[in-house]
């Protein structure tokens, strides 16, 4: 089984920006731990971190060698209708995750353009929401495969 881990906008900066939010560990620290795990449930993951949209839009229309996605769009969530249809135009599962609680914060960030096409969402729970979102994936793809055979 393969999982495309995919980071948007700012998510390299991690570690660095308003740690209160975001909490100390850096992307680095995050891909470890999700490598880490994949080893541990004898999956494959890929990385892939991008501040441009365009970027994060070819790697979805990509990823069709991939059983699911675990996606933090980060603050394209809000907004990116070209991600969306992105997520939506393909047929690999796609779980979108979020280190902190989007429902929780401003007012903009609680709506989630890409919930609605995403197979679920997980947030709020920092590093841990990676790490759900990776087991969500690989069970999403078990499930995936056992309705092909």
């Amino acid at each position: 089984m393969k999982i495309l881990i995919m980071h948007g906008p700012n998510l390299n900066l991690l570690g660095e920006r308003e740690r209160s939010i975001y909490g100390e560990a850096t992307l680095d620290d995050i891909n470890d731990r999700l490598s880490k795990l994949a080893k541990e449930l004898g999956v494959e993951i890929e990385f892939f971190q991008s501040n441009h949209e365009g970027a994060l839009i070819d790697k979805l229309h990509q990823a069709r060698d991939f059983d699911a996605i675990v996606f933090n769009p980060a603050a394209f969530t809000h907004y990116s209708i070209a991600l969306r249809d992105a997520v939506a135009a393909i047929k690999t599962p796609v779980i979108e995750v979020h280190l902190s609680n989007i429902h929780a914060r401003e007012e903009f960030r609680a709506n989630s353009v890409i919930a609605p096409v995403a197979r679920g969402q997980i947030s709020g729970f920092g590093m841990q929401s990676y790490l759900l979102g990776l087991r969500a994936a690989i069970e999403v793809g078990k499930e995936i495969r056992r309705t092909k055979e």
